[in-house]
């Protein structure tokens, strides 16, 4: 196939790479003819690293270089172009024009791809004479390594494009997925459910960025703790891109932004790029914050209150690790919650307050275990507690009483974000998994996490979380809803209405 790939920034340039290295011949090309060279310079460059590396070899490199062809006007004719793929910045006008040129003197069966990330394909392709013919081909960057891109028909798109564009890509080695064209898409959509529970836990001084960090990455597995990530890519274009999606879904209340960002962006604390965000880099920075010391008394008595699952595991947990249960005067008292409080349960059960409490079920079994304290509980009582818990080797996190826990709440989040992408049916259950989790890093596809879960219990959390707080953003998805009644998982598809 023979692509022209208009824009030869770190976007154009990638895509270059991995159409070259698939076999395919690329035209590249910029309105800045310097980008076209050091463009060329750095696919070469990123070749050759991996012929050095034993991944190819430099036949293979030479093979592919010689595919890779310096084109000197985007708009030049091309009898032989079978699909252009635009990579210029983001916006409207911008792209629209380029693809005006193009689809003048490009013949009528080339297909036009945009690797637009925030804008909607259905208004780019309106500006084209013939509309049909374009579709989104988001894809993620690093290009070569990000192994998924995301085909987005517009609302006029001839129904073979999305296969033709998603074969091509599937043939490179790359997966794809078929994406209606919403506010931001599939990958960039999903990872909204992490970022805002975040930072409403943030908000609401559950925990600091580092702690809600630590939680997310021991007690979910994710690589990166949701503050790290927004570091990475940068707070100012994690806020642009959770307002425009926020905005775009009509003010959605599961999409809801945080107050918090807009002061830090003003403030240039964007992450990495500016040398601090909500950790500070560069040289002089200062070293990560040690976790405090374990000081209490490993040894003090403790009561479990409650009966069920929950409460059993703990209970397991505690004597494997050498507690001592036992319902003695000064004892402690730990009460698993699931989408609950600790205080609710001292109202209800008649618990002591300065002795009791919380336990996240989701951590046991787990690297770290999360406490949770209230107002009345007594600081001996939290080091003694974090002591029992930490006796056999475990990290343990404290955290201040809040409705579900951190690692509930986070967990809530994402699958209830992609139980409403699948609801939309903006993609497949399958392609939301198999998008995400190569998009995102997540330790598994969040439809198929929340079923390790059960949809079920997921519903009991949402259930208590949207009862507690009264936050519809916690109300559950008629997904997730139908699913738990029915006892199916929450990946399963169902029967549409046309079978």
């Amino acid at each position: 196939m023979r692509i022209r790939i208009a824009g030869a920034g770190v976007m154009g340039r990638g895509i270059a790479q991995w159409a070259v290295t698939a076999g395919h011949t690329v035209e590249l090309c910029d309105a800045r003819r310097e980008s076209v060279t050091e463009a060329v310079a750095f696919v070469r460059a990123m070749l050759e690293r991996a012929a050095e590396k034993g991944r190819t070899t430099a036949e293979a490199v030479e093979s592919a270089l010689d595919r890779l062809l310096e084109l000197d006007d985007p708009a030049a004719p091309g009898p032989d172009v079978d699909l252009v793929v635009e990579a210029v910045r983001e916006d409207l006008a911008v792209k629209t024009e380029l693809l005006r040129k193009l689809e003048a003197v490009l013949p009528a069966r080339t297909l036009f791809a945009t690797n637009t990330s925030s804008l909607s394909v259905t208004r780019i392709a309106s500006g084209l004479d013939d509309p049909s013919r374009l579709a989104g081909l988001h894809f993620f960057n690093p290009v070569p390594l990000m192994k998924i891109v995301e085909v987005v028909p517009g609302m006029l798109t001839r129904p073979d494009v999305p296969s033709v564009l998603a074969d091509l890509v599937r043939s490179t080695g790359h997966s794809a997925v078929v994406v209606a064209d919403t506010p931001g898409f599939l990958v960039n959509h999903a990872g909204r459910g992490l970022i805002t529970e975040a930072l409403a836990l943030l908000e609401e001084s559950v925990s600091d960025a580092e702690g809600i960090d630590r939680i997310a990455r021991d007690v979910l597995g994710l690589r990166m703790g949701p503050f790290e990530l927004m570091d990475l890519t940068g707070l100012d274009v994690t806020a642009t891109v959770v307002d425009t999606i926020w905005e775009g879904f009509r003010h959605s209340d599961r999409l809801r932004p945080s107050y918090l960002t807009p002061n830090r962006v003003a403030a240039g604390l964007h992450g990495r790029k500016t040398g601090r965000g909500f950790y500070t880099y560069g040289a002089d920075a200062p070293a990560p914050a040690a976790e405090p010391p374990v000081t209490g008394h490993a040894h003090r008595p403790v009561l479990v209150a409650g009966e069920g699952p929950d409460a059993d595991a703990l209970r397991d947990a505690l004597t494997a690790s050498g507690a001592r249960l036992d319902a003695a005067p000064d004892a402690l008292v730990l009460v698993p919650t699931w989408g609950t409080t600790v205080a609710s349960a001292v109202a209800r059960d008649g618990l002591p307050a300065a002795r009791t409490l919380g336990v996240d079920p989701l951590s046991l079994g787990t690297p770290r275990r999360v406490l949770a304290l209230t107002p009345a509980t007594d600081p001996q009582a939290v080091r003694d507690a974090r002591a029992v818990l930490a006796a056999d080797g475990h990290a343990v996190s404290v955290v201040r009483d809040t409705a579900g826990g951190v690692a509930q709440r986070l967990l809530a989040s994402i699958v209830s974000v992609a139980t409403s992408i699948a609801e939309r049916g903006i993609a497949s259950p399958a392609d939301i998994d198999t998008a995400v989790t190569a998009g995102l890093g997540y330790p598994a596809g969040p439809l198929a996490w929340g079923d390790r879960i059960g949809a079920a219990r997921l519903h009991t959390l949402l259930e208590a979380l949207h009862r507690t707080t009264g936050d519809p953003r916690y109300r559950p998805t008629r997904w997730l809803t139908e699913r738990a009644q029915l006892g199916l998982p929450l990946t399963e598809p169902g029967a549409s209405p046309g079978c």
